[in-house]
């Protein structure tokens, strides 16, 4: 039995259209930048704002469905586990990053319209996936 869990919950707004590539294997993978923003005010009652920028990666068929529905400025909920992985630049240097690996898709808007003009349900997640 595991004693650990890694569970993130976002709620916010795509920054640009997800970006899809093919890994070596043939299997894609979508990323995106979400934006989540949180406001407030000060005990003087001035409001006050500050965004984070998230890196959300989906794989598989959940980045074929990021694809066909996800554009900029969508709003969308974002539930999955975080994934920090490192890597080499092109100077030599260890960098790290960390993502949040998403395992459902949720957007808020009530439909979306894919490519082919068809009306689609804008609920989605990777229980309803295949894979």
């Amino acid at each position: 039995m595991s004693r650990t869990l890694n569970k993130v919950m976002l709620l916010g707004n795509v920054g640009r259209d997800p970006e899809i590539n093919v890994t070596t294997n043939g299997t894609r993978v979508a990323t995106m930048r979400m934006a989540t923003t949180e406001t407030w005010k000060d005990r003087d009652g001035n409001q006050h704002e500050h965004t984070d920028w998230h890196t959300i990666v989906a794989w598989r068929g959940l980045a074929d469905i990021v694809e066909r529905m996800v554009r900029r400025g969508s709003r969308i909920f974002i539930e999955g586990k975080l994934q920090t992985r490192s890597y080499e630049d092109k100077e030599g240097n260890k960098r790290y990053v960390t993502e949040v690996v998403a395992d459902n898709v949720l957007l808020l808007e009530s439909k979306r319209h894919d490519p082919d003009g068809e009306s689609t349900e804008s609920n989605t997640n990777s229980d309803d996936i295949p894979f």
